[in-house]
């Protein structure tokens, strides 16, 4: 290349013709970079002072130097100005400010401007290719590449895709698994970024979606879009399981994905070094979806907190060690997969857990209500859960129970309401002993077990409460080292949904004055006319 700038006319673009091709970019790129070049070096002979422009004529390869020179009505710097009158002897339409055109001889370069003129096109030239390589491959996140590897740098892998270089970083390969120079590397395309050495392409064969995009090549039907990859959770190179959907109801999700004796995920399982795959039939019901997601262990019996996004699985004896799976894995694959929080539990610990709830709500009756241990247990086993049902259920449920007549419930029911007048005035003392203003409770739905734990936690005014979040109420769910953490909230276990938090601090807001009933009605108008519309789309 450093032949270029004294080269003949041909030759000349003869080179600017092999550059384009070999480096995938513009002629004209690769032109404009030359001329800036003859630029330079003729500027180092001229004299850096000098305004100088060089060009190269595309189709003959005639290269013409000219200087800049300004014009202005008094020079100061003979290199860039020319007077005015001087300028209309050489073009008589030159007005002041105009450029003009100082042509220069030719100029036979020396070794040094011709290694600078070099070192330019290859700077030039390679910033056109590396724009060229960003622009290509920034509409290409989320899709499978080939490419042979490169070189191997502290367990990086560095990928020549043939019109780019990606890498691989160490911790986006699968375990254990070794590549050497000239082996075939698929991968997946996850980041394209600009960065100070130009732009940086990032692969992962540990994605979850790479894949979700290898049975997208494998399965014509995904590919089609008559089946949906609905969720994806892997533990790379071990064990992965995919959520399937079918769109079209003759089609089995399930069974177009493993294919003709499971020659389809055979060719997935093969890509990932082995890596076992569940398919999994997706489901909108939570609890049909997180049983298809613990598979292959069975189910007995599921309860969902939904607030807490959390779920309780009931399984045999037998299948607890299958559904938690090798260190946990089989559970943490299907919380992943699911998005909610999974607790197992066997049938002899629930049954076990559900024996100690009884026992308690026996206790907590018997001393709350004065009775003997025979009522509080017919209570309790009525399903009665708190002493507040008791006294603010219907009189004839208490009284329907078998061996209690009218008169047994009114008792029952007056202890009830006596015990929770006791409680209230002890909570009364308490949230005044802790500083909680009495308005506080007046606002609709606070009770007085909610002033003390207010009271505890620091929230003592209405401003306190209005300034809560709905999380600061009910608690939230984060990963902490990609672990699922609850962080408790101050009403924890009041049974109090995000919904009611939510409402409760809103009347909060109106009562410290911070919103109106105005600004509370187009909410409810809005569900209304949500409502409205869906009695229209029902009739």
């Amino acid at each position: 290349m450093a032949s270029a700038v004294s080269a003949n006319r041909l030759e000349l673009l003869q080179i600017a013709d092999a550059v384009a091709r070999e480096k995938s970019i513009d002629r004209e790129v690769v032109i404009e970079a030359m001329a800036e070049a003859i630029q330079k070096a003729a500027r180092s002979r001229y004299g850096a002072e000098n305004e100088i422009r060089a060009r190269i004529n595309a189709q003959t390869g005639e290269i013409r130097l000219v200087r800049l020179l300004e014009v202005v009505e008094a020079v100061d710097n003979d290199a860039v100005q020319i007077d005015l009158k001087s300028a209309q002897r050489r073009n008589p339409a030159a007005q002041l400010g105009d450029l003009i055109e100082d042509e220069l001889p030719p100029v036979d370069f020396g070794r040094i401007a011709a290694q600078t003129a070099k070192q330019v096109i290859v700077q030039k030239v390679r910033d056109a290719e590396r724009e060229r390589q960003y622009d290509e491959y920034k509409d290409r996140i989320g899709e499978i590449v080939n490419g042979i590897v490169k070189r191997v740098e502290y367990g990086n892998v560095i990928v020549d895709l043939g019109r780019g270089e990606a890498i691989v970083r160490r911790d986006e390969l699968l375990p254990r698994e070794t590549f050497r120079n000239g082996d075939r590397i698929r991968a997946y395309i996850y980041d394209v970024r600009r960065e100070q050495r130009g732009p940086q392409i990032f692969l992962s064969r540990s994605h979850p979606q790479f894949m979700a995009k290898l049975f997208a090549q494998e399965v014509p039907e995904i590919y089609d879009g008559i089946i949906e990859i609905r969720a994806v959770a892997r533990d790379p190179g071990s064990r992965a399981k995919i959520a399937v959907l079918s769109n079209d109801s003759s089609i089995d999700p399930v069974g177009a994905c493993v294919g003709m004796r499971g020659s389809r995920v055979q060719a997935v399982v093969n890509e990932l070094q082995g890596e076992k795959i569940d398919i999994i039939q997706w489901s909108p019901d939570a609890a049909t979806f997180i049983v298809n997601g613990l598979a292959p262990a069975e189910v007995v019996k599921v309860v969902l907190d939904e607030d807490a996004q959390r779920i309780e699985v009931v399984v045999p004896d037998d299948q607890l060690s299958l559904a938690i799976g090798r260190r946990g894995q089989n559970v943490r694959l299907a919380s992943q997969l699911t998005g909610w929080d999974i607790d197992i539990l066997t049938e002899a610990e629930e049954s076990e857990r559900r024996q100690a709830e009884f026992l308690s709500r026996t206790a907590t009756f018997a001393e709350a209500l004065d009775v003997d241990e025979m009522i509080a247990q017919l209570l309790a086993s009525e399903g009665f859960s708190s002493i507040e049902e008791v006294a603010y259920v219907d009189l004839d449920e208490i009284a329907d129970i078998e061996g209690f007549d009218e008169d047994t419930a009114q008792e029952i029911q007056s202890r009830a309401l006596e015990y929770i007048d006791r409680q209230n005035a002890e909570y009364d003392a308490k949230r005044r002993e802790l500083g909680v203003a009495d308005e506080v409770g007046e606002v609709e739905g606070v009770t007085p077990k909610m002033l003390v734990a207010f009271g505890e936690n620091d929230v003592k005014s209405v401003e306190d409460l209005a300034g809560c979040a709905t999380d600061d109420l009910v608690g939230w769910n984060e990963t902490v080292n990609g672990e699922r953490k609850h962080q408790q909230g101050i009403l924890e276990g009041f049974d109090v949904s995000a919904d009611d938090a939510n409402d409760l601090i809103m009347k909060a807001r109106l009562k410290a004055g911070w919103i109106t009933e105005a600004d509370l009605a187009p909410a409810e108008e809005d569900e209304e006319a949500e409502g409205s519309d869906e009695v229209g789309e029902e009739a």
